[in-house]
């Protein structure tokens, strides 16, 4: 990465150009959509491991189980989302949504190893559907709105390169966090469904932290459209008019 990073400083024309990291927005979406990927995945690998080999679902069930989630995520994202940032900005309607997902990651969190999919799993992935539908469109809107247009199509390509990398980063953290956890108390000879809720459970716990930590970083870096586009405008080069003297 420093070596990627050093060569494209140097090079006439750069894949990925670093005058991008210069925008507050660009820079700031793209470290709030690692951290969120990273820490929103630990509910699509290991809340299937619960459901699977914990509750006794097969993949079908597994599957549907997941169906609240993607209904709403779809319904929130393509009627309200951009009603909702048209009225109260890309920033305002991504920080409740990210609250959503870490308040989904919490409940999980405290998923019992006799679980019930409607009071244990169903409220968990609602929330954070809900979540997603509210807070990637905004987010996508604040990472392109701090690039000039020549640039849009390298902002789109490094937020959805951002969303690939912290996610498969992430899963591996979040993975590898839950099977220590449960390896550990497999040693003090505890049952395999009473080892393996644990480290589910930390990593979902790790995971509302990263998401968390996204939280902090969108308020504090991120600004509204507004402030962006007054930023940009000061940064313009001002046009003064030339005087004109009329002949009698």
């Amino acid at each position: 990465m420093a070596a990627f990073v050093a060569r494209q400083a140097r090079i006439a024309n750069p894949l990925m150009p670093l005058r991008l990291f210069r925008s507050r927005n660009v820079a700031g979406a793209n470290v709030v959509m690692a951290l969120l990927v990273a820490g929103m995945f630990a509910m699509f690998f290991l809340g299937a491991l619960y459901l699977q080999r914990i509750l006794g679902y097969d993949p079908l069930e597994v599957g549907l189980a997941f169906l609240p989630a993607t209904i709403v995520m779809g319904t929130i994202s393509l009627r309200y989302s951009e009603r909702l940032n048209m009225r109260f900005g890309a920033r305002a309607t991504l920080l409740p949504g990210m609250a959503s997902i870490a308040a989904g990651l919490l409940l999980f969190a405290r998923t019992p190893v006799d679980g019930s999919y409607i009071t244990d799993v169903v409220p968990a992935v609602a929330l954070i559907g809900l979540g997603a539908g509210l807070g990637f469109p905004s987010l996508m809107t604040l990472a392109m709105s701090g690039a000039t247009p020549s640039d849009s199509g390298l902002a789109s390509g490094l937020i959805n390169a951002t969303v690939q990398v912290g996610g498969a980063i992430g899963l591996a953290v979040l993975a590898t966090i839950a099977t220590e956890r449960t390896d550990g108390l497999r040693v003090d000879r505890e049952s395999a469904a009473a080892a393996l809720n644990p480290g589910f459970h930390l990593a979902y716990l790790v995971g509302a932290v990263l998401v968390s930590a996204a939280f902090v970083v969108a308020f504090t870096v991120l600004r509204s459209d507004s402030s962006q586009e007054a930023e940009e405008t000061e940064m313009l080069p001002v046009k003064t008019e030339p005087a004109y003297s009329e002949a009698a």
